[in-house]
């Protein structure tokens, strides 16, 4: 689960962890009533949606007077925002946060994600600030520096020091501010089950002071019955709504750009399926993940969901079966094939317990548009050669 800047800004403010005041709106009005109460000659207005680039998006601006505050807010609420993490379709502006200006010397990135190769979470630290990090990692991979930090131990002085030293901060001041800034930002990580925290940039004031003057945060979605203040802050007006309504069925759904549907159980197999129809030339419609409790019902839903996307030509079922058995699942296959109307070709894949049952059971269905695969390589090749003939 993902949340607003401003949503993380008011966790960050728990634990001490400086930013800029600012205060959200939804109109213009409550806009310049913000800036009033705000104080000071200059503002930002920015657009509060679940994606990154907003300022190359016009949804970062500038205001110098209290009359620019309300026309900014004016024309970026409700504006369709495109950045390079919404896609050509870009998101509605429902909400922009109004704060204050700040003092910028200098313009850092600092994040803390979880490292799987390392097993443990790992502090991300980069002068390069307000750049993209995808772009500084391609381009100049060397000015980002990475410290793992073990949970075993937390965050230790020795951590503080390297990404000091790695920023080229020499000042024993400004080592020392930095360092707390680390520190009480892992420990937002770590207390609120965060998958991502993301300040870019993190600016250095004139008086040597850090400040975060953005601030992304993602949770595992896994553990937020443990945070139900945190859950609480869920805008659903942002999310995927096909994704909204899988989640609901317990299904994983991510909705891509291809033309064949999947339908697997396990993300690591629902993976290499996709990187497999790939290799045989088609492309991936979609990541839909059902699960070890996959039936006739969820099976049924996964269909309905697979078939909003209209490029859809065919979809590739690739169960394998050892929580739940394969005949079971012919047999909720062909059930939901009748719950819904699945215009297009359907390969099969089913491996595992009762694999020749569930075969036999497809075969015996004589269906036109259900055609059994014998593995891996065969479905995706059938599921590409079918889209093709769509």
């Amino acid at each position: 689960m993902n949340i607003h800047e401003y949503q993380a800004k008011q966790i960050f403010a728990k634990y001490g962890v400086p930013t800029p005041r600012g205060i959200v709106v939804n109109t213009p009005q409550q806009a310049v009533a913000a800036a009033h109460e705000l104080g000071g000659n200059i503002w930002v207005v920015k657009a509060q949606i679940h994606a990154g680039g907003r300022g190359l998006g016009g949804g970062v601006k500038l205001a110098k007077s209290i009359a620019e505050v309300e026309k900014l807010a004016g024309e970026i609420l409700h504006m369709t925002l495109v950045t390079h993490q919404t896609g050509p379709e870009g998101k509605v502006v429902n909400k922009v946060y109004i704060e204050e200006g700040a003092d910028i010397q200098d313009e850092l990135y600092l994040g803390v994600v979880l490292d799987r190769a390392k097993e443990m979470p790992v502090i991300m630290a980069s002068t390069e600030g307000g750049m993209e990090i995808e772009k500084v990692a391609e381009e100049t991979p060397e000015k980002i520096i990475k410290v793992a930090v073990d949970p075993a131990i937390g965050f230790q002085g020795f951590h503080g020091r390297e990404l000091a030293f790695g920023l080229g901060i020499t000042d024993k001041n400004e080592q020392k501010n930095i360092i707390n800034f680390a520190q009480k930002l892992f420990k937002v990580y770590m207390d609120n089950d965060a998958e991502m925290i993301e300040i870019n940039p993190l600016i250095k004031t004139g008086t040597g002071e850090f400040l975060a003057l953005d601030g992304k945060m993602g949770f595992d979605d896994s553990a937020l019955g443990r945070h139900p203040d945190i859950e609480d802050m869920r805008d659903i007006t942002e999310e995927d709504p096909d994704e909204r309504e899988a989640s609901q069925y317990g299904l994983s759904y991510v909705a891509l750009d291809g033309e064949i549907g999947c339908m697997v159980n396990g993300a690591g197999l629902a993976m290499g399926t996709m990187d497999t129809i790939n290799y045989m030339g088609g492309t991936p419609a979609n990541f839909l993940d059902v699960g070890g409790k996959a039936n006739a019902e969820t099976v049924a839903k996964g269909f309905e969901i697979i078939l909003k996307n209209p490029k859809v030509k065919a979809i590739f079922v690739n169960i394998f079966g050892g929580i739940v058995r394969c005949d079971r699942i012919a047999n909720g296959i062909l059930e939901a094939t009748r719950m819904v109307d699945v215009h297009v070709p359907v390969v099969v894949r089913l491996d595992g317990t009762n694999a020749l049952e569930a075969a036999e059971i497809l075969k015996n269905a004589n269906i036109a548009n259900v055609i059994a695969a014998t593995d891996l390589a065969d479905g995706a090749a059938k599921a590409v050669e079918a889209a093709k003939k769509a």
